[in-house]
């Protein structure tokens, strides 16, 4: 018999499991569609670069690793997972739901393990940049070790912060790219044209290291979101990326693009777990992971400032968390939305976050839906973005047409 849904229900009971479409009720279909994604993505850059037979090979090889690395994750979370429980005791339960089933913990280990391997053996194709290449894949790792590491000790944010730090040093150390920004037009009566800040730019960069590590995070709580939200920033700085290939940094965005599709295809294997229902939880080593991944990204495409732009959700997010994170209002240690088993609905809670926000303004919902909404709400900021970034209406108040590389 077809599955009851909300509407045909007279009385909605507790325990009732009333899912919307955009859960996770097919799996086999649900595994399909995602290993689609990564093949969208990499026949487009390969149809892109159809002038270049070079290049086409490049993102061939690239797509081919990056789905390799789709099935790799697939297949370990099971294996990784019954560990965690069963030898590692690292588990949770799900405050979301009315099971109390146990749910492993850290499986972004798994993706950050997969994606260093695929990206390690793309690096015989940078000889020239094997600095950049390195640095960045340190960092990387240092940040893995560190979210695993949180996951296992429960770091306080202030060495969490610090250590974010520390792994944004070998970005700093090789970075090769100019510190040299150009002025908005609005001030260049007061600072000239432009103004090499030197230091002050790797402090920036440093900053920005930090922020996104942190950033998705903080924005964070119900199934999927942090893994939804970091594959659409990783597909909108490919997409950017695609866009400036023809420009002068041609090397510095196809590096970027080599380090965004494995990405993309490894985080869409732990979607593919972690979607609701959630089988496993990504953890620190995940958010962690995903932050430093896009932040090295974005530095090493020379294109920091735009990548901001596409973190406009989490930039909100820290800007209302900042009361509760800096200690004036109280901070739980959970700031999720309050799970109604009456409804089988989320419900927001006075902890300061966009996802309690949106609940505030929209109303309650279901958990998948709220995740599928928030990833739309993502899609529609990255958009936004690459109209503040390309339209010329916006471009041109603060900078003119030469300087645009940002």
């Amino acid at each position: 018999p077809p599955r009851p849904t909300a509407d045909s229900l007279p009385l909605l009971n507790p325990g009732d499991d009333v899912e919307p479409i955009c859960a996770a009720t097919n799996r086999k279909l649900m595994f399909w569609m995602l290993l689609s994604v990564i093949l969208l993505i990499g026949g487009s850059l390969i149809a892109l670069s159809s002038g270049d037979t070079g290049r086409q090979s490049q993102f061939l090889l690239v797509t081919a690793l990056s789905t390799i690395g789709y099935l790799l994750t697939i297949r370990l979370i099971p294996f990784i997972s019954t560990a965690c429980i069963t030898k590692a005791n690292l588990w949770g339960r799900d405050i979301n739901k009315l099971s109390s089933d146990k749910v492993p913990e850290s499986l972004g280990i798994v993706v950050g393990t997969v994606y260093l391997t695929v990206v390690m053996l793309l690096q015989p194709f940078w000889p020239q940049l094997i600095g950049d290449y390195n640095a960045a894949m340190t960092a990387v790792c240092f940040m893995l070790f560190l979210g695993f590491m949180d996951d296992v000790l429960d770091l306080r944010w202030a060495i969490k912060i610090f250590l974010s730090f520390l792994a944004s040093l070998p970005l700093l150390v090789a970075y090769s790219g100019s510190t040299n920004v150009i002025v908005p037009k609005p001030l260049r009566e007061f600072l000239g044209l432009s103004v090499e800040l030197g230091y002050l730019y790797h402090l920036y960069m440093a900053l920005v290291t930090v922020f996104c590590t942190n950033s998705i995070n903080i924005y964070a709580g119900i199934n999927g979101l942090e893994a939804v939200q970091s594959v659409i920033i990783a597909i909108a700085v490919v997409g950017h990326n695609a866009l400036e290939m023809a420009g002068p940094d041609t090397n510095a965005h196809t590096l970027s693009i080599f380090l965004m599709l494995p990405f993309i295809a490894c985080t869409l294997g732990l979607i593919y777990y972690n979607w609701y229902p959630s089988k496993v939880f990504v953890g620190d080593s995940f958010t962690y992971l995903a932050g430093i991944t896009l932040a090295v990204a974005g530095i090493e495409g020379h294109f920091s400032k735009t990548l901001m732009l596409f973190f406009l959700p989490q930039l909100i997010n820290f800007a209302i968390s900042i009361p509760q994170l800096v200690g004036i209002v109280p901070c739980p240690r959970h700031r999720v939305p309050k799970f109604n088993p009456a409804t089988n609905k989320l419900e927001p809670t006075y902890n300061f976050t966009v996802i309690n926000l949106y609940l505030y303004f929209v109303g309650p919902q279901h958990e998948a839906s709220l995740t599928f909404q928030l990833g739309v709400l993502q899609v529609v900021c990255c958009l936004f973005g690459f109209v503040i970034r390309y339209h010329h209406a916006f471009t041109s108040i603060f900078y003119d047409a030469p300087y645009l590389n940002l």
